[in-house]
């Protein structure tokens, strides 16, 4: 971490609120475990994403352990606006997060959404959707030990059952002075059930803070009717993304231009073999044939891909 954090003293942070403020929707790239690292946050910010986050860390290991901080957060001079995702259950741990990564990040946010049973069970995700006075002191207690105006605090949730207690938490949040808040359109106990994208709307009426719509967005037309159903602010999204990083440029599947950006960013980066391999096949999935992922699929080392893609595909 620390080597490439380094670079970013050397950079202007930007405040992600101007994106807010600019009249456009912003386009956002959601916290993915495993999946939304440095390397890729580099791809999708060429292909027109405005605003990336990291994956979810667990603010209290991140404090604890210079191991935690070194594989769970790289970034560089040219990964902003950048917005750390915690996973956090006390308002001091997630201060004392927000602290070591003010200087090289554009903000943080409070995870109040992830429906894992692990992370509940501990405390985190989206159980603090039913703890609204625990979210308001999080909020409160970070802005109170971070002085830089420009800095972010945002929280991402999942709805009630009763949208009116969903309403209640955001305007909790607004009141604690929270930036934004990113809206999953679904319950906790929802998986694949449609989103609920009247509800968005009537959280983004209840506001007067930039509220961002998430859930089952993977495509650029999607993003648009989300944004027109829901009236949000910003349109955030995980597996379109994965399946085609250039979406918000406007392309409808990947193009190859993209793969081969990728192997350059990811072979300049360094990334281990298997998250460079799923990420291929993520964005392979729409354009190679039943045939070709099964061959494409089983391969196991970073040559094996890089000759299968020159052969096939001159990439």
């Amino acid at each position: 971490m620390i080597g490439d954090i380094r670079e970013t003293k050397e950079c202007q942070l930007k405040d992600p609120m101007d994106l807010f403020h600019s009249g456009q929707v912003v386009k956002i790239c959601a916290p993915m475990v495993r999946y939304s690292k440095l390397a890729f946050r580099t791809l999708v910010r060429k292909y027109s994403c405005d605003l990336c986050y990291t994956p979810m860390i667990v603010a209290a290991d991140f404090v604890r352990s210079a191991k935690a901080r070194d594989s769970e957060f790289t970034t560089n001079k040219g990964d902003h606006p950048l917005i750390v995702q915690f996973a956090a259950k006390e308002a001091q741990v997630l201060c004392d997060a927000a602290r070591i990564v003010c200087p090289f990040a554009d903000g943080i946010d409070l995870n109040c959404g992830c429906p894992q049973r692990w992370a509940i069970s501990e405390g985190y995700g989206a159980c603090l959707i039913n703890k609204p006075e625990l979210v308001k002191d999080m909020v409160r207690h970070v802005w109170s030990q971070i002085d830089n105006p420009k800095f972010s605090v945002s929280i991402k949730i999942r709805i009630h059952e009763d949208l009116k207690r969903t309403v209640d938490l955001c305007q909790k949040a607004e009141a604690a002075g929270v930036s934004w808040i990113t809206v999953h359109g679904r319950s906790i106990e929802e998986r694949h059930q449609p989103v609920h994208y009247d509800a968005i709307k009537i959280i983004k009426q209840s506001m007067s803070i930039p509220v961002v719509a998430n859930g089952d967005i993977k495509t650029l037309k999607d993003a648009e009717n989300v944004h027109h159903l829901t009236e949000a602010d910003g349109i955030m999204v995980a597996r379109g993304l994965l399946a085609n990083p250039a979406m918000f440029a406007g392309y409808e599947e990947t193009p190859f231009q993209c793969i081969q950006d990728w192997v350059d960013i990811a072979l300049e980066h360094g990334t281990p073999f298997t998250c460079f391999h799923h990420h291929l096949m993520y964005m392979m999935e729409r354009i190679t044939s039943k045939q070709e992922k099964k061959v494409f699929n089983v391969l196991s080392s970073t040559s094996a891909v890089l000759d299968y893609l020159n052969d096939h595909y001159g990439v």
